[in-house]
């Protein structure tokens, strides 16, 4: 750590050290802005150690923790639970066990690859995240998605853009590989049952359909796992508070995308009032949503160790072309049951 203390004293006075059982607190007192070559030598060290600088009983400190293991079974158990589930449901939903490992096989692959991609994104980039958290649950898929946990702050605004960006075009190229396999491959043995689900599918959902020359009024359970994909995906890219579509949106405009995220609410209300008047749906899903995000817009985005440096070029046509995908996965309507 006399590196560390060399470096911070360029930019601080290190007033007092303490050993801690799993790394060092400095107290600290700046002489001046932070340079930028000291927040590259912090953020350089994140993939070995929790570094963080706090206010601790009124001091500022430095705190560098070396990482603690992580417990992988839970992800392991969870991830077989939701197995369980989405076979579950997908049994009950297309008429045999069969269908529903089928379906739970395709929509694991989906979800999973959808968080594999902020994985991976993140390992890169040298941020300490974990491995999915499947999320098990009696809905009509069986599941509430999946979830990473990131640790430690945001390198810049090229890290947090790349997380961002990733798990939603993963998502999709997984989605529209399911959508595709699902019309090629024969519908399986089994007898439909219970109420009917008429899904309204989105551009992209159509497209594929188009170029697959599919024309069938049924889609069996891998072809449902992938509009399930562009649902996710599409939900997951709204720009507000920390979804992903927030994270692309704050990465590419700055702190001014903390204002739009607090007209999404209001907005995505009102597009579900259009929704229910047009298509006569009481109770549409958009009017529901909004009321959740105004949740996700309470919460302040956290700001990356660099906020001054501007995204490239590359990466601005890139974080719009993913919004356009994501208005691409969008229907008014995504399903109505019929009894």
């Amino acid at each position: 750590m006399e590196e560390v203390r060399r470096r911070l004293e360029e930019d601080f006075i290190v007033y007092d050290v303490e050993e801690l059982e799993d790394g060092v607190r400095f107290y600290i007192h700046p002489k001046r802005e932070m340079s930028d070559d000291l927040k590259r030598y912090l953020t350089s060290l994140m993939g070995e150690y929790s570094v963080q600088m706090r206010n601790r009983y009124g001091e500022l400190v430095l705190e560098i923790r070396r990482h603690k293991k992580e417990r992988v079974w839970i992800n392991l158990a969870l991830f077989v639970a939701t197995v369980c589930s989405t076979t579950l449901m997908g049994s009950v939903m297309f008429g045999s066990l069969l269908r529903g490992l089928t379906f739970s096989m395709a929509v694991m692959f989906v979800l999973g690859s959808h968080e594999m991609g902020h994985y991976f994104a993140a390992r890169r980039w040298r941020m300490r995240t974990s491995l999915p958290y499947f999320i098990p649950f009696p809905t009509i898929i069986g599941t509430l998605g999946a979830i990473i946990k990131h640790k430690g702050p945001i390198p810049n605004r090229r890290a947090l853009f790349d997380v961002g960006v990733s798990g939603p075009l993963v998502g999709v190229l997984a989605s529209v590989i399911a959508i595709a396999i699902g019309f090629k491959v024969p519908m399986l043995p089994g007898r439909l049952s219970g109420p009917v689900i008429v899904l309204g599918t989105p551009p992209l959902f159509d497209a594929v359909a188009k170029l697959m020359n599919y024309n069938e009024k049924l889609i069996g359970p891998i072809a449902f796992a992938g509009w399930v994909g562009l649902f996710v995906t599409f939900l997951n890219l709204i720009p507000v508070g920390q979804l992903d579509g927030g994270h692309v949106l704050r990465a590419m405009i700055g702190k001014k995308a903390d204002f739009v995220s607090k007209m999404i609410p209001p907005a995505l209300i009102a597009v579900g009032m259009l929704v229910s008047y047009l298509y006569d749906v009481p109770d549409s899903i958009w009017m529901f949503w909004g009321l959740i995000t105004i949740f996700f817009a309470m919460m302040p985005h956290p700001d990356p160790i660099d906020d001054e440096t501007p995204l490239d070029a590359k990466r601005m046509a890139l974080g719009i072309l993913t919004f356009v995908v994501a208005a691409l996965c969008f229907t008014p309507v995504p399903f109505r049951v019929v009894t």
